[in-house]
């Protein structure tokens, strides 16, 4: 990585489509890379599919069949503890989007631009929860959840209690893409101060970090704040 691309922190755009006038489809970085976690995701389930067909129930688990179990279990317990049991149908759709960002926050240790790293990519993964939130609200508690949006804790406190709603998304979005942009801007500066030789010895702790562990960490501490946000406006 030389020393002018480590400071070049904009998103490349491999290829534009032109639909429409004043609609352009843009193949970006992020785009790529997104498919490529994607294609990762499907390769793992097509992976675990074709062995879970010589699984048998009666047997001991071992090798893959128990790490997937020791995954859901875990899950589970997890989504009962952190959740709500009147949301228990969108444990599926929470376990799938832990597993995204995991994969898409970790995959800037093999030196490709985490897809996180674009607002474009966390403001629709929270705009996502911010419809799970209202549509559990209404589904479970349709008068109470509206009344404490415009009624409580009196009429005139309605614009904030809209505003307060509209501005969970926006917070969920930036502190997953300041995070995971911070550590990718991190790591390219000192890629572009370090000596050549040093290059593949002193990122790596911070790859560990940045990459691994803050990426781990991020992940799920977006999927419990959008878990717990949906519990709260299902339960009575």
């Amino acid at each position: 990585m030389s020393e002018e691309q480590a400071i070049n922190f904009n998103i490349d755009v491999f290829a534009s489509f032109r639909l429409t006038d004043g609609i352009e489809f843009l193949v970006t970085e992020t785009t790529v890379n997104t498919w490529i976690v994607m294609g990762l995701i499907l390769l793992l389930g097509v992976i675990v599919r074709i062995k879970s067909a010589s699984w048998t129930p009666h047997e001991k688990p071992k090798g893959l069949q128990n790490f997937v179990e020791m995954c859901v279990e875990s899950w589970e317990k997890f989504f009962r503890s952190a959740g709500n049991d009147r949301i228990a149908y969108l444990a599926p759709w929470f376990f799938t989007l832990l597993i995204f960002l995991l994969i898409a926050n970790m995959i800037g240790i093999t030196g490709l631009r985490p897809p996180t790293a674009d607002w474009g990519m966390t403001f629709p993964l929270a705009v996502s929860s911010f419809f799970l939130i209202q549509f559990a609200g209404i589904r479970h508690r349709p008068k109470a959840y509206l009344k404490g949006i415009f009624l409580e804790p009196v009429f005139v406190f309605a614009p904030l209690n809209v505003i307060g709603e509209l501005a969970r998304p926006i917070s969920l979005s930036f502190r997953l893409f300041g995070n995971v942009l911070g550590g990718m801007i991190l790591l390219s500066l000192l890629y572009g101060i370090a000596p050549f030789v040093t290059q593949f010895i002193l990122p790596a702790p911070l790859h560990m970090y940045f990459d691994l562990a803050a990426g781990a960490l991020q992940a799920v501490i977006f999927v419990v704040l959008s878990l717990t946000f949906v519990g709260i406006a299902a339960e009575d």
